[in-house]
């Protein structure tokens, strides 16, 4: 199976998903991971039709990204990983939404690039609904407020909510807890769901979800380390 194979199946997954929830299969974008993947192994789903690609780490996009972004009009890149303040003005320069806003710093930052470039990406909070200490995002009981604070004083327009839940737990209430959430922050959108559990995120409001290596297979494994 090629990943453009691997893609149509994700698809009717989302679509079969979708609808048994009671809802459009249109209503949920598919953000295809392309993290540690080469513009090589990229351009097979780009061919194949997709726009719609997410990575982790601002370096790794600089360096793939700008020439691919070159060869093909419409693509929209997600930023899905940590967001270091020092790496702000070039994650509002090249993403044209960013899912990981979760400290008043990150917000500042945001804030002063887009208003110096100009550039207006959608804006996500994540939301760290396990409280795993080594997590990034906000928790639950902060996020609300902390929504609040990004319109009111980083006049920041916050489309939606993000979440992680912890790797060894039912996914479901955590993607409920984000739901609810979202609700009581006044946002719509909801960034949740991933290879192993897209379906469940579908099933509970989910409106992007994000998966990569039930596209491309399994991730690269860094190079071993010279002795």
């Amino acid at each position: 199976m090629t990943a453009a194979d691997n893609l149509k199946g994700i698809e009717t997954r989302m679509a079969t998903a979708a609808r048994e929830a009671g809802r459009e299969p249109a209503a949920v974008t598919l953000v295809v991971v392309s993290k540690t993947f080469s513009a090589e192994e990229i351009r097979p789903v780009i061919a194949a039709g997709h726009r719609v690609f997410g990575e982790n780490r601002v370096q790794e996009a600089k360096g793939k990204w700008p020439e691919l972004l070159a060869e093909t009009a419409g693509i929209e890149l997600h930023l899905i990983g940590p967001l270091q303040s020092n790496k702000a003005h070039e994650a509002v320069e090249l993403f044209d939404v960013i899912h990981t806003i979760d400290r008043d710093k990150i917000a500042s930052a945001i804030a002063r690039e887009m208003a110096r470039t100009g550039r207006r990406p959608k804006l996500f909070v994540q939301v760290n609904t396990g409280a795993e200490p080594q997590k990034a995002g906000v928790l639950p009981e902060e996020t609300v407020a902390f929504v609040a604070r990004c319109r009111d004083e980083f006049g920041l327009e916050i489309a939606g909510l993000m979440c992680i839940p912890p790797f060894d737990e039912a996914p479901a209430p955590h993607f409920a807890l984000l739901a609810k959430l979202a609700a009581e922050a006044g946002v719509d959108e909801l960034s949740m769901g991933m290879s192993d559990d897209f379906e469940v995120a579908i099933h509970q409001g989910a409106t992007l979800v994000r998966v990569g290596s039930a596209i491309f297979g399994a991730r690269p494994k860094p190079a071993a380390t010279q002795a």
